[in-house]
């Protein structure tokens, strides 16, 4: 059972005790009997597909969307309530955490920056999980260096044309559209960028290449070509699309971090369970020194990580600025959950490296999250640039 020790810190109101105890009723229904499930791409997309339309019709979709009158849970999202929902998810299922954070992040400029007609046509079907949404923000060569962005909307008499690339894309090839950001060019670098929504079957949008990685989920690369995207569908003013995307991730980098404490809180319950009842020499793992240290470790780096994480959830939540705060939430959590599961893997021996083996697949769940949404040394710079400010 995922532990809910934490909830008693004073980062949480009872509200958010209360949501934790009826998702968890949830979850453990849900995911009952849950043992591994079939990796191949037609199966993910399959299996993703129908994790966000479970967790639309459990209501579980709602803390992910700004605005009561479109079908989420509060008119402001409540950042505590996104990482509770993430880390129970992780828990359980790393493609239901998956699932649930693309509905958050693909649809979050709309609900930060949208026109009331854009929120009220795609929020409250990203609220059901009759919609993937998806953000389009990463390029072949413009990762953690937005402003190297090539990807170009020229403007037009009936909207904007798009042409360029995007790649690492998450829910490529099975989102229902994509919230896309594109070089305008009112200034130069990050200033010229803005921010359009791009339906998945608009003329001209293909889906160039189909990304496999370690932890299977959907990932593609996406080929603009002369795509028309009314005037309509850009989502705030022109050349401001650099502060929507950091906007939307300031929302939703924190949640990464919650993820990792899913992973990692799973890897130190499956650990304990084993090393109670794995026989080694005449006695059980856990009465080894060594197993003791080790399960210490485990449990110290993922408080250390779990405070950082609802420290800046807490902070965001009293309208407070977490740049900094969100930056070592996210690369703490990330890192050391790493170093837990690392740890997990090898008391588990031999079993630790099975396919079908939770800890295994933990494993390869935990390696992405130190590179997306900022990778861990583009983190430490963020940090080092705002203690020099």
């Amino acid at each position: 059972m995922n532990s809910s020790a934490h909830l008693a810190w004073p980062f949480f109101d009872e509200h958010h005790r209360s949501f934790k105890t009826n998702l968890q009723t949830w979850t453990n229904k849900q995911f009952a009997g849950l043992h591994g499930h079939d990796e191949s791409r037609e199966a993910i997309d399959r299996e993703c597909v129908s994790l966000v339309k479970a967790l639309g019709q459990g209501g579980w979709l709602k803390p992910a969307i700004a605005g009561k009158a479109h079908g989420g849970a509060a008119d402001v999202i409540d950042t505590r309530t996104i990482c509770m929902l993430r880390e129970e998810l992780a828990w359980h299922h790393g493609l239901a955490d998956f699932a649930f954070a693309m509905q958050g992040l693909g649809s979050g400029a709309i609900s930060l920056k949208g026109t009331p007609e854009q929120q009220a046509e795609y929020l409250p079907r990203v609220a059901k999980g009759e919609a993937l949404a998806a953000f389009a923000l990463s390029e072949p060569d413009a990762g953690s260096d937005v402003a190297a962005m090539q990807c170009s909307a020229v403007e037009s008499a009936d909207g904007y044309r798009l042409n360029g690339f995007k790649t690492w894309i998450s829910n490529g090839g099975i989102a229902d559209f994509y919230v896309v950001f594109a070089r305008t060019g009112e200034a130069p670098g990050a200033r010229g960028i803005s921010a359009f929504i791009v339906d998945a079957n608009s003329p001209g949008l293909e889906i160039a290449e189909r990304i496999d990685v370690v932890a299977p989920h959907p990932l593609a690369k996406l080929h603009f070509n002369n795509v028309l995207v009314p005037h309509a569908k850009r989502i705030g003013a022109a050349g401001e699309g650099f502060k929507v995307a950091m906007a939307t991730l300031d929302v939703f980098r924190t949640s990464v971090a919650a993820a990792s404490l899913g992973f990692a809180r799973r890897a130190l319950d499956e650990s304990i369970a084993w090393a109670k009842q794995r026989k080694m020499f005449g006695q059980a793992l856990g009465d080894f020194q060594i197993t003791q240290s080790k399960l210490a470790q485990m449990a110290t780096l993922l408080d250390a990580a779990t405070l950082l994480t609802y420290r800046a959830a807490w902070l965001r939540d009293q309208g407070q600025r977490i740049t900094q705060e969100a930056a070592m939430a996210k690369m703490t959590a990330t890192e050391n959950a790493q170093q837990i599961i690392d740890m997990a893997v090898q008391m588990h021996g031999g079993m630790g490296v099975k396919k079908g083996c939770i800890v295994e697949s933990l494993y390869r769940e935990i390696r992405a999250l130190r590179i997306y949404e900022g990778a861990t040394e583009v983190q430490q710079l963020i940090i080092g640039r705002d203690l020099l400010k």
